[in-house]
């Protein structure tokens, strides 16, 4: 097995590699406008860092989201074309889901705990898990005002811009790539069912084309 991740659903562009034991390479940048020019020059530093080539890949890993639109849709369709272009599975994963496994190692948490990241518009994306493999809720997109989570720890961006919401929150901040594929490999080894790499966007593009615009035609 050698996994190839990617997720672009947050600020970060991240990039990891995953041999079925342990990650062999990762990459990481935080820009929340440069998914389209960084992502692939991530996908090669991990393989250079790792001496590999891309087709000796044989599984891609995608986070579908929750995120923005047009920073969600790179990693996905980039996926979609590597997994064509060699003949490969695509697996979707839940970018929460990542934050949520990387919480019980880089934070420690081992209880009820909750994700959150930036939705932008002063919302968050968020959802509420039972330990770092467990989620016990949908992603959902609200604003951090009308939540109560009861005092939980809670990671991610999201946590950590509003914390009157959520006053015990913690790193990471970003989903990684290495979380993904160290999920996904867990996942696959155990024969569970995984997620289709479709984007999980939970509400309209920011960009939408004017309604009653007025149409100038020739005469």
């Amino acid at each position: 097995m050698l996994l190839l991740a990617l997720d672009t659903a947050t600020p970060a562009v991240t990039a990891a590699l995953h041999d079925g034991t342990s990650v062999v390479a990762a990459h990481s940048q935080v820009d929340a406008r440069r998914h389209g020019e960084l992502l692939l020059p991530a996908v090669d530093r991990v393989l250079t860092e790792a001496g590999l080539r891309l087709d000796a890949v044989t599984g891609i890993v995608v986070g579908v989201g929750p995120g923005p639109y047009t920073g969600l849709r790179v990693g996905l369709m980039t996926a979609d074309t590597f997994g064509l272009a060699l003949g490969v599975p695509v697996y979707g994963l839940c970018t929460l889901d990542g934050l949520a496994y990387a919480a019980g190692g880089a934070a420690g948490i081992e209880g009820p705990f909750v994700v959150a990241t930036d939705a932008r518009r002063k919302e968050v994306y968020w959802a509420r898990y039972a330990d770092s493999r467990t989620r016990l809720t949908e992603p959902a997109v609200d604003r951090p005002g009308e939540l109560d989570i009861g005092g939980l720890p809670a990671v991610g961006a999201g946590a950590l811009l509003y914390p009157d919401t959520f006053p015990d929150a913690r790193e990471p901040e970003h989903v990684s790539a290495a979380s993904l594929a160290s999920l996904a490999a867990e996942r696959l080894a155990a024969g569970e069912e995984m997620e289709a790499p479709r984007p999980l966007y939970l509400r309209r593009p920011d960009a939408q084309v004017p309604k009653n615009y007025k149409v100038v035609t020739p005469k």
